[in-house]
């Protein structure tokens, strides 16, 4: 199928001439998904039903019912959404914070503080796919009582855009422009065609903060800005109170722009622990609502869910638990600077001890033992949706093809049986956050690195550390000062284009940007840049898909980056409990609809 065939097929479903379901027939002849197909069309302007995309909401009141208790084994630090570094602290600003749309767990898009999706059909979506048009809600006020408007959206653009900010989110910001049409409406302009356009302002990376409270810190003093802890936003509940790495509570907000919610008077999201007692928290005492994030060994949930007071929920998404390999030297300073961009790995600049320990991970054996439901083995970084997914990559676990490997590159075991060459001995240091799982996995790789002639010395950093966005840490995953690092980065939207731009060369992190740049293996290629470029201005989604798929296999293929499992969002509520969860999109997305039946 080309690209006109596929806007022709677009039209006519448009224009009412063809059923959505029937569209979807079609694109699954071609490997698209359905939610994929529902995807296509929202980009290309159709109106989406997105009233269909979200669970019923039941409650006929705002208020009423009592206190929500959430679980976070690891705590957050801080409420501005763009300097969020980690799941965490983009979870605790979008209690308060909300963007113009999210994401639903079909892949379709939610208006929030927008009035309506963007379309063609409503004018939203230029033709030519160099525009974007976002209508407001004109009865939004935040929660000190100012009101919503169009200025607010384009002070968040200038401010995630100011290199001086250094924000996370400054990727999306980056290449286009922003235009106030009125007081209620504003343009997303772009440069090209732009088939993903819905990436500024949207889901994590579009949280709003508010200029009236944020315009005298738009600059080097940024991070002084009072409102970072406590926030004054939008969202059905308002701050109350903020222990970083502790506790966050907030109340249901009065004022807000959707009738009957929030549910709940006020909430607490507790932080803190760990994954399995956060877990039987939730399952075995029923002392919580919900509980986040739980990697815990299957058969530990299995049991826990068999008490009958709770259920785990797995939602399927785009995250991966993956290992790094340190392109640059995290023992050498430059600059003030450990893990500087101009230095090279001494033992990693060999590709051959990447491959090896790429094939020292037992990939079957840490989902079978390990994650079973809740994490499936992957060679590939990129897994979904499922038309992006790579055919080419392998799975292999070999101990005695490491050592030919190694052989053959001349790394010599020495007396004590470790390998060395050139005065480099193959001994690395392994880290990664406090949790059992992991813990389990480091050990796993550690025996099977040590019969093939590698010292690894592990490292469990307490989480709150480790995904802190702290910059005088020297322990964050952010600086990586280590030789390998393993966690989980999660996909919060239904499109790569922001999940793949974590290897493109521009992002590196490095003290220059406070260490908020999203490359954090700092692995730079060219063909992968030229790649990227590409995929943001291809409207033909089998060509853009192919472009997508040739990035996973130049990153995965340079062994810089280990697949090891796919990781759902995996949770545990009560079971009167309605949350509603997406795994596109953070999962406080839409706490305004949580409710518990009675």
């Amino acid at each position: 199928m080309n690209e006109q065939e596929l806007w022709r097929l677009m039209r006519r479903v448009r224009d009412g001439k063809m059923s959505r379901r029937a569209f979807a027939r079609r694109m699954a002849a071609f490997g698209i998904t359905a939610p994929m197909a529902t995807q296509l069309l929202t980009f290309a302007g159709v109106s989406p039903a997105s009233a269909q995309s979200v669970p019923a909401y039941r409650p006929t009141r705002r208020g009423g019912g009592g206190h929500l208790k959430i679980l976070y084994w690891q705590a957050a630090t801080l409420l501005n959404p763009h300097f969020a570094v980690g799941t965490t602290n983009q979870d605790a600003s979008r209690v308060f914070h909300e963007p113009l749309a999210g994401w639903a767990a079909d892949g379709t898009l939610v208006p929030i503080l927008a009035a309506e999706v963007p379309s063609i059909e409503n004018k939203g979506v230029a033709e030519d796919g160099r525009s974007v048009t976002w209508k407001l809600k004109r009865n939004v006020k935040w929660h000190d009582g100012e009101q919503f408007s169009a200025d607010d959206v384009l002070f968040n653009y200038e401010y995630a855009k100011n290199p001086q900010i250094a924000g996370t989110t400054s990727g999306s910001y980056r290449d286009v422009n922003v235009v106030k049409v009125d007081d209620f409406t504003v343009r997303v302009e772009f440069d090209k065609p732009t088939p993903f356009w819905a990436d500024a302002f949207v889901g994590a990376v579009g949280l709003m903060i508010p200029k009236h409270l944020y315009k005298d810190y738009a600059g080097a003093n940024a991070r002084e800005a009072p409102a970072n802890l406590r926030p004054v936003g939008t969202g059905a509940y308002r701050f109350v109170s903020f222990a970083p790495g502790d506790l966050l509570r907030g109340e249901a907000f009065a004022d807000y722009h959707t009738e009957n919610r929030p549910y709940f008077d006020t909430m607490e999201i507790k932080g803190g622990g760990d994954a399995v007692s956060a877990a039987r928290a939730v399952l075995q005492t029923g002392d919580y609502d919900y509980a986040w994030n739980l990697q815990v060994e299957d058969q530990t949930l299995q049991r826990l869910e068999a008490a009958g007071r709770g259920r785990v929920n797995i939602v399927e998404g785009g995250s991966i638990e993956f290992i790094q390999l340190n392109a640059t030297d995290p023992n050498r300073e430059v600059d003030g600077e450990r893990s500087h961009i101009s230095t090279q790995h001494p033992a990693f600049r060999d590709p051959a001890v990447r491959q090896a320990m790429a094939l020292l991970v037992d990939r079957q054996s840490i989902q079978n033992f390990i994650y079973g439901r809740t994490g499936p083995a992957t060679p590939n970084f990129l897994n979904a949706p499922p038309r992006f997914r790579s055919p080419n990559m392998t799975m292999e676990f070999s101990v005695e093809r490491a050592n030919q490997l190694l052989d053959q590159a001349g790394w010599a075991r020495g007396g004590d049986g470790i390998r060395a060459k050139d005065g480099v001995r193959l001994k690395f240091l392994y880290q990664t956050s406090i949790n059992a799982p992991r813990q389990r996995t480091q050990q796993i790789i550690q025996q099977a690195a040590r019969r093939a002639g590698i010292e690894i010395e592990l490292k469990s950093v307490v989480a709150s550390v480790f995904f802190s966005s702290d910059v005088g840490n020297p322990d964050t995953y952010g600086k990586f000062y280590a030789d390998m690092q393993m966690y989980t980065t999660t996909m919060p939207q239904a499109d790569p284009q922001r999940f793949m731009n974590q290897y493109v060369s521009w992002e590196v992190s490095q003290k220059a940007n406070s260490w908020q740049g999203r490359n954090i293996v700092r692995w730079r290629n060219d063909e992968y840049d030229r790649a990227y470029r590409a995929a943001e201005g291809e409207l033909d989604p089998v060509k853009r898909a192919a472009l997508f798929i040739r990035m996973n296999d130049l990153i995965v293929g340079s062994n810089h980056v280990i697949p090891i499992v796919q990781r759902p969002l995996v949770s545990a509520s009560l079971n009167n409990l309605r949350p509603v969860l997406s795994g596109w999109d953070t999962t406080m997305w839409l706490l305004r609809d949580w409710y518990r039946e009675t």
